[in-house]
């Protein structure tokens, strides 16, 4: 058992890869790493209802402090019995800070000490958001992991202001840990930042594991840079994180990109990109993406995936999905955003078996040639 209420159980170090295999125990339950979290921003994951993403093996959802302190406000979900009560979810919920909606959606902003001024991006209200408040809605939410508020620096971002945006939110950590008041239920993680820059991210990195905190996130990457540079950067960031505490990849979706965290130790993962393809009838299939409108899928009447097992490729054929997304019928972007979701839980099962049998690399070998046609 830990002193905290979430906490890290290791199983098995790939040999191959040096990946890990583990479990985060929370208190709404416990969840199989690496892990990726499907994204409910406004307390839903968007077309989903809670039972059927349940279906599909999510043990932990994400939802965002910034869109629910807006609307319907965290007294309202508090009044309700915290935020598994009012979306109907038993599983584990991890809240951001609403620190990157506030750096990326939010215009204008004036980011000081004490927090950041901005307006609504809804109705253009005007807002002051601090290390305090978002500790407090977080509070009223209920959520099992709480995130501290941080800054998210633009990509790219010169040296001299990404250096005193990350001993900023060195002191809003700080400022974080003050104001939370369920640490025995809620598990404060911290941030590292330090933009691209190896030496401000290994800087960072000893000043927020200074802290004895339950777990740890990378945040201020997947922000539009290459990949091979988030690479590089998390092979200089993940070694300087506890090995007994959950790491965190914040905003991170994509196959390639979960393959690698996994490799380089990363436990969670997160992004809203499953829905968001699917909204638009992009779909992600064991031979690549698929874009269900094209013509060619017009009297295609096998699955959108054949190798796929989840409700969507079961069930209905690319043909009649199709149809569903060219009538603009919203039953074709909830099969699409279901097939996606399924596809990336299904991957990470993959992954993990992948580590517990030390064939990491060969697995990611395998999956690019047939995902990417490379590699």
């Amino acid at each position: 058992m830990s002193k905290y209420p979430v906490w890290y159980e290791h199983i098995h170090t790939c040999s191959q890869t040096g990946a890990r295999l583990g479990i985060v125990h929370t208190p709404h339950g416990s969840f199989e790493t690496p892990a990726f979290m499907p994204v409910g921003t406004q307390a839903t994951v968007k077309g989903m209802s809670p039972e059927e993403v349940s279906s599909m093996g999510a043990n932990i959802i994400l939802s965002n402090t910034y869109h629910l302190w807006m609307r319907p406000g965290s007294e309202l979900v508090k009044k309700a019995g915290g935020l598994h009560k009012f979306m109907n979810w038993n599983g584990a919920i991890l809240t951001d800070s609403g620190g990157f909606q506030v750096f990326s959606l939010a215009k204008p902003k004036d980011i000081v000490e004490e927090g950041v001024h901005f307006r609504s991006h809804i109705d253009g209200s005007k807002h002051f958001l601090t290390p305090e408040i978002s500790m407090q809605v977080q509070n009223d939410l209920g959520s099992d992991i709480i995130m501290a508020f941080d800054e998210c620096c633009a990509y790219p971002s010169p040296k001299q202001y990404a250096d005193r945006s990350l001993e900023r939110t060195t002191r809003w950590l700080e400022r974080c840990i003050d104001a939370h008041k369920n640490p025995d239920k809620q598990a404060l993680f911290g941030i590292i930042q330090g933009s691209m820059y190896e030496d401000l991210r290994k800087k960072s990195a000893e000043q927020i594991v200074s802290h004895d905190l339950p777990g740890y996130a990378i945040g201020g990457l997947s922000v539009g840079e290459p990949g091979e540079l988030m690479y590089q950067i998390l092979d200089c960031t993940v070694p300087l994180m506890p090995e007994d505490k959950p790491r965190y990849l914040m905003g991170v979706g994509t196959p390639d990109y979960l393959i690698e965290g996994a490799i380089r130790g990363i436990d969670m993962f997160d992004c809203v990109l499953p829905t968001r393809l699917g909204r638009h009838g992009t779909v992600m299939t064991s031979n690549g993406r698929i874009i269900i409108r094209d013509s060619k899928f017009a009297e295609d009447l096998n699955p959108m995936d054949p190798e796929c097992d989840c409700y969507a490729c079961k069930n209905y054929s690319a043909a009649y999905i199709r149809h569903l997304i060219k009538a603009k019928e919203s039953f074709g972007q909830r099969l699409c955003s279901w097939h996606n979701i399924a596809f990336l839980l299904n991957l990470m099962e993959d992954v993990r078996d992948a580590i517990r049998h030390d064939c990491l690399g060969d697995f990611r070998n395998e999956f690019y040639a047939k995902y990417y046609d490379k590699k």
